[in-house]
């Protein structure tokens, strides 16, 4: 029997208020759970557990985590109670190796980042999940390597599912009135799509370099945001089609670019 390869995704999530709404984002999420094929189980990076080292959820039943402040009663009395999977979190233990993965059996859960938009997608709650950290102590270059190694569990119908924002910066957010999307964010947004199928040395890739960008520091004043995006390309094979599923700038500063692979 063969798996057939299951896709990458990279989805903008943007304001938890998402998981409430009906937008062209969450519709596009939402398409997606309807059109891909269904995954047995799905690992997800999300900018929300960005840690010292690398840890990955071990419990059978992760608590939904609301990891925000001041919205409505209705966002936090919304759960998302998707099995765990001790098993596929140590199997990420022995193919991350030599990077030591902590196996986390109590702290952590899933952050609005990762449930955030699986609600849309599996709005079941059926499959199983586990969340990995995000290394705030490793470059770029990193991230991407650490891709490349999670690509083998496409072969095996699990979902990669990365979450952040390419742009993100509240700081110089819009929060009331004008939408219009600032120019460094809109050069940003449009290099990271320019770039999504390059080819060479990670070292060297556009992406890994985004910093270099005019508008990279603006878009990204903290790397935890951008660096999911670096999981998802590093598990592309080179011939795959890569596609957006949808894009936008919200608020002037807050990119909701979907991408996938696959």
């Amino acid at each position: 029997m063969t798996t057939q390869r299951m896709p990458a995704l990279f989805l903008g999530h943007g304001s938890p208020m998402n998981v409430l709404e009906d937008n062209r984002y969450t519709r596009a999420w939402a398409q997606l759970g309807e059109t891909l094929p269904r995954p047995k189980a799905i690992v997800v990076v999300s900018a929300h557990w960005f840690t010292r080292g690398t840890g990955v959820t071990a419990m059978e039943a992760p608590k939904t985590i609301h990891d925000f402040g001041g919205f409505p009663q209705a966002l936090y009395d919304t759960h998302y109670p998707a099995p765990g999977s001790p098993e596929l979190a140590q199997q990420l233990v022995d193919l991350l190796a030599p990077v030591p993965v902590a196996l986390d059996k109590e702290a952590w859960g899933f952050d609005h980042g990762s449930w955030g938009v699986l609600i849309k997608m599996y709005p079941e709650a059926d499959i199983p999940m586990v969340q990995l950290s995000i290394d705030s102590t490793k470059p770029a270059a990193w991230h991407l390597e650490m891709g490349r190694k999670l690509a083998a569990l496409r072969d095996q119908g699990i979902m990669l599912v990365a979450s952040g924002n390419v742009v993100h910066n509240l700081r110089t957010a819009r929060w009331h009135g004008e939408n219009t999307p600032y120019p460094w964010a809109e050069s940003f947004n449009e290099y990271v799509k320019a770039n999504l199928t390059w080819q060479g040395p990670a070292e060297q890739h556009p992406l890994v370099n985004y910093l270099d960008h005019e508008g990279g520091s603006l878009s990204n004043p903290t790397a935890e945001h951008f660096l999911p995006l670096l999981y998802v390309l590093g598990s592309w094979d080179g011939k795959e089609p890569v596609t957006i599923a949808v894009d936008g700038i919200e608020m002037g500063s807050l990119s909701m670019l979907s991408v996938v692979v696959g």
